[in-house]
Order: C-alpha cells, then structure tokens, then sequence
C-alpha cells in the first residue's frame, strides 16, 4: 500500500478531490417505496477504492455532541449498518477514522465504508463512518437489569469483560489509547454474546514524550492521573476505566460517581485511601505542590460510608464549606465541597485536598443539618444504617474482587495489562469445554488467537488457551493445557 498517499487522503484539500472522494448522491425510491440513498464510498480496510454503495430504511437512533448515527440497511446485502455522521473540522485530519481504518479484530466495531456529504452551510463537509450495527449496548443491559433492582448474572459479567480486555489487548499493543472506555461504548449482541468496542472519536495513538490533553474520558471512569492533570500518561488509562466497568457491573451502580471532576477524588480515595507522594508522582511527576490529609485504604471487602467518624479532618482554608449531605444508601461522597459566592471551585491542588476533608471545628458543625448528628449517633449506637457496608456484595466471588483490586490501582505500572486480566482466574470459566451460554448455545469465538496476538505478551499464551477438560486452572508453574483454538473469523493483524 501506498502509505503517503493513504495519509494524505485524510486532509480535507483530498477528500474533497473529486477523483478520489466524491461527494455524490442519488436518492430514489424502491420497489416497495422506500428512498434508496446511493453514495460513492471508500472501503474501511484495503486500497482507497471509491466504489458504489446503497442503502435504505435510515433512521436516527442516536446523537451527541460528536454528531448523529443513523440505522440503515445496505441493498445489496439486506445487512443492518450504523452510520455515524460527524462535522469535519478542516484544521486537522480526522483521527477517528485514522485510527479505524488501522483496527480489525472481532471484539472491534469494523469500519466497513466511509464517505463524505455537504452539510447545509456553505464549505460544511461531513465524515460518514458506515459500521457494522449492533443492537445493544452494555449499559442499556445493565440498566435492564437494575430497573429490577438486579444486576447482569456474574457469567455474562465474565463473558462481557474478557472480550472488552481483549480488544484492549490489541488496541494498546498499536499504542492506540482508546481514552472513553465506559458501559455506553461496548456494544452488544445479546443472542451471540459478542462484545464490540466502538466509539474511537477519542481515542490516539500515543507517543511518549508527547503531551495529551488530561480532561479527557467520561468522569466516572477517569483514570486518577487525569484527575491529577497529566499530560504524558499510557494506556493503562484505559485499563482503570476497564477497571470500573467491571466493578459497576458487579456493583449495579458505578463505583466512583463523583459529582465534578475534584468530587471524583474524593470518591476514589474513600476507596484506595490517600496516595503516597511516590503513587502521585507516579501519576503526574508535577504534581507535587501539596500534601493530603492521610487516609487509610478499606480492604475491598467493606468502605467506610460514615466518613465523619473515620476520616481524619484536615482544616485548610475559610473559603470552602460543607455543603449538603448526600444519600448513605450509596458508594457515593458523604459530602459536597462548595465553594462560597464568587469563589468557583477549580482543580488546583488546594481544591482537591478540600474536596476529601471534612470540616472538623465546632463552628462549621452550626451549618450542618441535624439528619447528620442522628446519623453519627446512629453510629455510635452500631445500627446498620451507619457504619459498613460491604463495596461488593457478600456474594461477590473472590476472584473478581481480586480483578478489580488489580485493575483500580494508583500507580498506573501497577495495573495489570489488558492480556493479563483476560489470564486472570475470574475467567478461567470460560476457559473451560463445557462452557456455554444461558441459552444453551456455544460461546462466541473467545480463544481464536492471531499470531500477532499471540505475539503480544507470549508468557501468557499457556494461561488463555482453553483447557480440553474440566479440572483446576492451572497455575503459572504447571501452565495451562493447549487445545485447539476456537473456530472463527477474528482478523487481528494490525494494518499499515
């Protein structure tokens, strides 16, 4: 492949090369009436060779603040695509479709065409990513589930995670950082059970030396170094958010639902406990102009809710008070830090240290509701509604608390890589022969190993191999039993 000219064509001087990309369309009606839309599209994989395509039935299903998606159906196949429609800023090449056009692999959304349309205003150009449709997504599962006040039985749990490690397997080994890791991004088959990663209009392909934007990936799922403001972090941000998804499916709610970007701190430290300096610097080497009030890590079994009679109080500054008192019933923050009229509350380092103290002083307590006071006395009295409560449910298994405790953790080196979460034992499950769906059908193609990803991190390869036969899982002495890799189609080569 031409590699300068494949790059080349991602500028907008190019695409809108009437030899090369035409914007072109054709609407007619079908045989049974409905409006048939022609558009000359380029093939996501493979030579840029404009060809043809035709399509039917578009409808809306979804839109953000990254553009709109459509449903249609391609007329030559009757398959069910998504097409996702995006403004083209003409300053800089699309990274999305950059990125998209690398990737092919089965738990990968593919990029089957791209084309490009006017918009209404003049010298608007819209990029048109034509994706395999999915029907569902994780999060629209999970939210099925909590409306009954349950959550996704733990099998699917497994089924669901493994796939999403594995395509992070394969993104990070492109040094592609996916960077919106979060339930709404993970499509999902619910008759095959296969995950698909989607939504790349954050990701990029990561360069060490070279900044990044910190503000980046949906709240409940940043990574604590962003919280931190690095500019020069890795992959493994991908893995903390991969991290919190697992521990929201387990949960039923997400595990760290800060209300602001410093309440998202505050939350997290609840948890894991204050950072030491070598954790911060781990995170963000500048970030050293302060210290933290020291709290104490929970063990993963329980967290502390009544933070007024376990956290050490830290007073620091007139300018910040307790505001409201936010509901015990959930993993959530015991209180909001609010900052006075006209002193807004930012992410400096000052901000952050007052967002996990709690006022201490007799003066501040005046402020504070009484429903606080019966609360602490409650406490006191050693009624349930007060003290500890379990982070995961008593049934939780061990080893996907174990998971969880590996993925969430401060220093970024020391969460495990996305190929050793999926050698983790919470997964060992499926690794085993008899394993099958709920409905009795066989599990999608977990195990159709590449080459290239074999190739990866190759002391693993024993341990993701399916065993032939039930029988304990095998650990890192003995290795794991080969057996013939599942049947498939999962392409994941990287692409020039």
């Amino acid at each position: 492949m031409d590699h300068g000219r494949r790059n080349n064509t991602y500028s907008l001087n190019n695409y809108i090369d009437p030899e090369v990309f035409k914007i072109e369309f054709n609407h007619v009606s079908g045989k049974d009436g409905s409006k048939v839309t022609t558009v000359v599209a380029t093939p996501g994989q493979g030579p840029d060779r404009p060809q043809e395509v035709s399509y039917a039935d578009m409808k809306l299903i979804g839109n953000g603040s990254f553009g709109v998606v459509y449903q249609a159906k391609l007329c030559d196949t009757g398959e069910l695509i998504a097409i996702k429609k995006v403004l083209q800023d003409k300053r800089f090449k699309n990274r999305e479709l950059q990125i998209m056009r690398r990737l092919e692999h089965c738990n990968i959304v593919k990029l089957k065409y791209f084309f490009y349309s006017s918009g209404e205003k003049k010298d608007e150009v819209y990029l048109n990513l034509v994706l395999e449709y999915i029907p569902e997504t994780v999060y629209k599962v999970a939210r099925h589930y909590s409306k009954d006040e349950q959550t996704i039985p733990i099998s699917f749990i497994k089924l669901y995670m493994y796939q999403l490690f594995r395509s992070l397997a394969y993104i990070h080994s492109l040094g592609i950082c996916h960077r919106d890791i979060k339930p709404q991004n993970l499509l999902l088959d619910p008759k095959t059970g296969v995950l698909k990663l989607c939504d790349f209009g954050s990701a990029k392909h990561l360069v060490r030396g070279e900044p990044n934007v910190s503000y980046i990936c949906s709240r409940y799922y940043r990574a604590p170094e962003l919280i931190f403001g690095a500019i020069d972090y890795t992959t493994k941000i991908d893995v903390w958010s991969a991290g919190c998804v697992v521990a929201e499916l387990l949960l039923g709610q997400p595990i760290f639902p800060g209300d602001s970007g410093v309440d998202q701190l505050v939350e997290i430290i609840k948890v894991l406990g204050t950072p030491t300096r070598e954790q911060i610097r781990e995170m963000n080497p500048n970030y050293t102009e302060f210290k933290f009030p020291q709290i104490k890590s929970h063990p993963w079994a329980k967290v502390k809710l009544c933070v007024l009679l376990s956290i050490q109080v830290l007073i620091l500054s007139p300018n910040i008070f307790i505001g409201r008192l936010k509901s015990a019933r959930h993993c959530s923050s015991c209180w909001s830090v609010c900052p006075r009229p006209s002193l807004p509350l930012t992410t400096s380092a000052s901000d952050v240290i007052f967002c996990v103290c709690i006022l201490k002083r007799q003066e501040y307590f005046q402020s504070l509701t009484y429903d606080l006071f019966e609360w602490a006395e409650c406490g006191r009295r050693g009624s349930t509604a007060s003290a500890c409560v379990q982070v995961f449910r008593a049934c939780t298994p061990p080893d996907a608390i174990s998971l969880v405790s590996r993925l969430l953790e401060y220093t970024p080196g020391a969460r495990l890589s996305p190929l050793q979460a999926c050698a983790h034992s919470f997964f060992d499950e499926l690794r085993e022969s008899t394993a099958r769906l709920p409905n009795g059908r066989p599990l999608p193609p977990l195990f159709n190993f590449t080459e290239y990803e074999l190739s990866i991190q190759p002391s693993l390869n024993d341990f993701l191999k399916p065993r032939t036969s039930a029988g304990p899982a095998p650990d890192a002495a003995a290795g794991a039993a080969p057996a013939d890799d599942a049947p498939g189609t999962c392409s994941a080569e990287p692409r020039a």
